[in-house]
C-alpha cells in the first residue's frame, strides 16, 4: 500500500435532496456516499456550504463526504466553497453522479473532462474548473421513448436492484484504489463493463 497523500479527499455525492428522491436514478452518487458512510462508520450530523456533510479516516486518509442540498443545477455553489474551506486541491475532489449513457452497473472513473450535458457537472466546471476526477455510474438509457428527464427521476426497479447494489460495492473498491494506488491504477482497474 502506498503512502496516504497530504491533503485529504472530498467525496461528493450528486443526487436531489428530499425523500421522495431518496431512491431516483438521478440519486446513485447520494447512494454511494451514503454506503461510504457506513463503511466508514459515521453519519451524516453537519450541515456547510449547503451540504450534507461528514469525515472521517478511510484507508489512511482524510475523507470528507459531501451530499449537496441545492439541487442538482446549482452544485458547484456549494462544492466549490466547501473545497475551498477544506482546502482539497480539485485534483482530490471526486464527483460521484449517474450516466444515462452507460449500461446499468457500469463504472468510469476519469480525472477531467466536459459536463457531457449533465448540469450538475455544468455547475462543478463553472466553480472547480476541469480537471477533477469524476466516477459515473451507468444507470442506462430509458426504455422505447421514455423522457430520459423522467426517466432519471423514476425510482430504480426491483429487477435493477442487484445490478445497483453490486455497482456500489464496486464504486466503493475504485475510491479505494484510488487512494491506496492513484488515479490511473483506479482507472485501468475499474473501467471496465461487469459481466
Amino acid at each position: 500500500m502506498t503512502e496516504a497523500k497530504a491533503s485529504p479527499y472530498l467525496f461528493v455525492g450528486l443526487g436531489n435532496p428530499g425523500r421522495r428522491f431518496r431512491l431516483n436514478r438521478h440519486n446513485i452518487g447520494f447512494m454511494v456516499v451514503d454506503a461510504l458512510a457506513r463503511q466508514i462508520g459515521v453519519s451524516f450530523t453537519r450541515h456547510q456550504a449547503q451540504a450534507l456533510l461528514t469525515d472521517g479516516q478511510w484507508e489512511g486518509a482524510r475523507v470528507y463526504l459531501a451530499k449537496p442540498q441545492t439541487y442538482m443545477n446549482l452544485v458547484g455553489s456549494s462544492v466549490g466553497p466547501l473545497a475551498r474551506y477544506f482546502r482539497i486541491p480539485p485534483s482530490s475532489v471526486v464527483v460521484i453522479y449517474d450516466d444515462l449513457d452507460l449500461p446499468l452497473g457500469s463504472l468510469r472513473l476519469r480525472g477531467a473532462g466536459g459536463s457531457g450535458g449533465h448540469r450538475g457537472m455544468e455547475s462543478l466546471l463553472g466553480a472547480l474548473g476541469d480537471s477533477f476526477p469524476r466516477l459515473r455510474l451507468g444507470i442506462g438509457r430509458p426504455p422505447g421513448r421514455k423522457d430520459p428527464a423522467d426517466f432519471v427521476l423514476e425510482d430504480f426497479g426491483d429487477e435493477e436492484a442487484e445490478a445497483v447494489e453490486a455497482a456500489m460495492i464496486r464504486a466503493a473498491d475504485c475510491l479505494r484504489e484510488l487512494i491506496r494506488n492513484g488515479l490511473e491504477r483506479a482507472m485501468t482497474k475499474y473501467n471496465t463493463t461487469p459481466e
